[in-house]
């Protein structure tokens, strides 16, 4: 048995430390920080704006700053987690990550509030999945999709539990004290938990299966296609979340059905990571790629063409959400599937920034491009069409496949 403070039992595989009390408190964590730092936003958004009188774009280009700080400090902070692991990084990031959403809610100007997001980016990275993803990488070994599986199914929860929370918390106390409040749960749940439950011994790096180093692997070609497909698919898959309460609004949803379309496409998230593990038990790495962003696509143009009525709209997005839940999976695979766990942190950071590059551009991208392409309908069309390119780029990504640890 283990305790809250994480210390580990031994997996069956060698020297490697298992510590069981991280898998469950991933799960907390990563529910609570993913639900108050990225999903809150575009609940509190509408009433943002109305209180403050500022620009819509304006302030999605602050959460979008925060996006871009999160991909460029996933970078380092993956060469660290190889090398020291996640206690540190994801127990800081907590601590800023309270204080990122406090000034974001006292914020009494634009210049503030884009400084509180900043902030937020930062902690983003220390908190989201790919730390997360780093730590039960090495500390499952061959057991990993396992537990990327669980940590993935639960924080697919978060929009589920934190876009009709925040809805119900904003709707009796606005937007400011809303995000106090979630300031407030997130110090509580994430900094005791990632400070006492990631504390076992960060086990050394396995032997590298595959014949070519880290530095040829992030040069080679399939690397390089394989980045630039996941970030036009990542791209298109957060313009599509933060569109999707807009695109219901204007098709006549009232924002709390919108909000609970956005917390019911969680659910689908969590319901399509449990059909993962067989999907990748009967097809390659090239072929799941390869379906599974030509399937997002084609759910994104079906949110395009199919104008209603609301419920139809909501169970698309519920079927866009199953989608997402496998591309995240997918993702969190996509380097040991293809080059092995021994340059995990450092290489997923490589693969992920573009994407994540993308995704911080894609709310305020998406934002201004709603004018030009005629609507919401338009953006989803064009969205649809990125993901089709990514598809098509992913054929090339077929990669060197490892040999068995």
């Amino acid at each position: 048995m283990t305790d809250l403070r994480g210390n580990g039992a031994t997996t069956g595989t060698g020297d490697r430390s298992r510590p069981r009390a991280a898998l469950p408190a991933l799960c907390v964590t990563q529910i609570t920080s993913w639900g108050i730092l990225y999903y809150a936003f575009p609940v509190l958004l509408p009433r943002l704006t109305d209180d403050t009188g500022w620009s819509g774009s304006a302030t999605t280009a602050s959460f979008s700053l925060a996006l871009l700080v999160s991909a460029l400090a996933g970078i380092p902070m993956g060469r660290f987690l190889d090398h020291r692991g996640p206690r540190a990084v994801m127990t800081t990031g907590s601590v800023i990550g309270t204080l990122a959403v406090l000034l974001i809610a006292a914020a009494p100007n634009l210049p503030v509030f884009a400084g509180g997001w900043i902030l937020a980016g930062i902690a983003m990275a220390a908190t989201f999945y790919p730390p997360a993803f780093a730590a039960l990488t090495r500390w499952w070994g061959p057991d990993r999709v396992r537990a990327l599986t669980i940590v993935t199914l639960a924080g697919g929860l978060a929009s589920t539990v934190f876009a009709p929370v925040t809805a119900a918390l904003a709707e009796r106390l606005g937007w400011r004290a809303t995000y106090v409040v979630l300031a407030v749960l997130l110090a509580a749940v994430t900094i005791p938990t990632h400070a006492l439950a990631l504390r076992a011994p960060w086990p050394p790096a396995p032997p590298s299966p595959s014949s070519r180093d880290r530095p040829a692997v992030a040069r080679s070609r399939p690397f390089l296609l394989l980045a630039v497909a996941f970030t036009l698919s990542g791209f298109a898959m957060y313009a599509v979340v933060m569109g999707l309460i807009p695109l219901l609004t204007a098709r006549g949803a009232d924002a709390t059905t919108a909000a609970w379309a956005l917390g019911l496409g969680g659910a689908g998230q969590v319901l399509g990571r449990t059909l993962y593990t067989a999907l990748a038990t009967r097809t390659s790495v090239t072929t799941r790629t390869v379906t599974l962003i030509a399937v997002g696509g084609a759910t994104t143009a079906s949110l395009a063409l199919v104008p209603g009525p609301p419920p139809l709209l909501v169970g698309l997005a519920v079927v866009a959400g199953v989608v997402r839940g496998n591309l995240t999976l997918l993702q969190a695979t996509a380097v040991t599937d293809r080059w092995g766990a021994t340059h995990y942190g450092r290489l997923s950071g490589l693969l992920g920034a573009p994407a994540r590059v993308a995704a911080a551009l894609a709310p305020w991208a998406g934002a201004a491009l709603t004018g030009p392409l005629g609507g919401h309908p338009g953006l989803f069309a064009a969205l649809a069409a990125l993901s089709a390119v990514a598809a098509c780029l992913a054929l090339g990504a077929s990669g060197e496949a490892p040999r068995r640890p």
